[in-house]
């Protein structure tokens, strides 16, 4: 069965030699619908698109720095119940991770997906890449891929500067870039039987992994590493009180963006949308008059510890809540600090294994002593 392959991209099309592997994937497996990122026409937003024709897949484009949203949700939309459809849906490592999760909490079926992933170099804010696109125009994805292989140096979001899940293991097919010529060919490797299964049926032929690929990968890993650590670090020291993690959030208008955007929290009522935080007018006043003021909104401080309590066995550190923020709140900072610290007291790693179940979700044993000492 075959592992390794490769999609041509002579010339330096890479992006048609991808859409002819989706066509391929479309017109001679039994695949019946690829869901992937896609520019529409002139249009500088990419967002994911499913795809059942062909014809199409003009403008599908997983490479560029440009990361909307989160389309793990997508994918739930898409198998939480049973269609009767086989879909492919290319994701980034994150995305698959988020997706994970989500099939955890029976808000996914992965039965009949196939997951193909890119490796990821990451992606700009949505903010710097409207910027960009405003004014220097649509970023050829080669070249960016280029300049964070070589240098790194590129203004992506700080989740992806942080990110060391930057290869899925998770993913049925993996779109290798490190260690490749990216205007020359794309590594193809199968990460599953569904994989190895959708090669043999396209017949890529055998490909050799270069050389080049675990020494390309090691070294971005370790500038990833290095800077996810000082982040961390200072994030940590801008938060280590009350005072400070009030600071922190002083721009917060609960907008609740972070919450929409988040891929993995799914509830259809959340508590700080019910009467609850539906406060009486004579609340405010007593309020302001027990502490002689009172900053409008109130609860702010309150919804993100609320969301880190929620949310922080599950985050996959995407960064969408921090994308999402009008007001530049570094909210994937705090989480992934506190996630770090959450995921491992209970040795779990979100989205990282499908078959181990959510901590808290089922008992064990020795979990007390295993995860406090006790």
């Amino acid at each position: 069965m075959t592992n390794l392959a490769a999609i041509d991209t002579g010339n330096g099309q890479l992006l048609s030699g991808f859409e002819g592997f989706l066509a391929r994937v479309l017109e001679e497996t039994d695949i019946n619908a690829v869901l992937v990122p896609k520019r529409k026409g002139n249009g500088a937003a990419i967002m994911p698109v499913l795809v059942t024709d062909p014809g199409q897949l003009s403008g599908a484009d997983p490479f560029s720095p440009s990361f909307a949203l989160n389309a793990a949700r997508q994918v739930s939309r898409l198998t939480r119940k049973a269609s009767g459809k086989k879909i492919a849906a290319v994701l980034r490592p994150c995305e698959i991770r988020a997706l994970v999760e989500l099939s955890k909490l029976k808000q996914a079926d992965l039965t009949d997906l196939v997951l193909i992933s890119v490796d990821c170099l990451g992606a700009y804010s949505n903010k710097t890449w409207n910027e960009r696109v405003n004014s220097t125009g649509y970023e050829d994805p080669a070249q960016f891929i280029s300049r964070q292989m070589e240098s790194k140096d590129a203004p992506v979001a700080s989740a992806c500067a942080i990110c060391d899940e930057f290869v899925s293991p998770l993913a049925d097919i993996r779109i290798g870039l490190f260690g490749m010529d990216v205007k020359g060919r794309l590594l193809i490797e199968s990460g599953s039987e569904k994989g190895r299964a959708m090669l043999d049926t396209l017949s890529l032929g055998v490909f050799d992994e270069p050389a080049s690929r675990k020494e390309s990968i090691r070294t971005f890993l370790e500038k990833q590493r290095e800077t996810r650590a000082q982040v961390l670090k200072d994030t940590a020291e801008k938060t280590d009180s009350l005072d400070k993690l009030d600071l922190y959030f002083e721009r917060c208008v609960n907008c609740y963006n972070c919450r929409v955007a988040c891929p993995v929290c799914y509830c259809k009522e959340c508590v700080f949308n019910t009467d609850v935080f539906d406060h009486d007018p004579y609340q405010y006043v007593s309020w302001a008059q027990s502490k002689g003021a009172v900053k409008l909104p109130v609860d702010t401080l309150f919804f993100h510890i609320t969301r880190l309590a929620h949310m922080s066995l599950s985050c996959v550190g995407c960064g969408q809540c921090s994308n999402a923020c009008p007001n530049d709140i570094p909210v994937m900072e705090l989480f992934a600090l506190v996630a770090g610290d959450s995921q491992a007291a209970f040795n779990y790693r979100a989205g990282a294994d499908p078959n181990q179940a959510l901590p808290l979700s089922e008992f064990k044993e020795n979990e007390l002593s295993d995860v406090v000492g006790i």
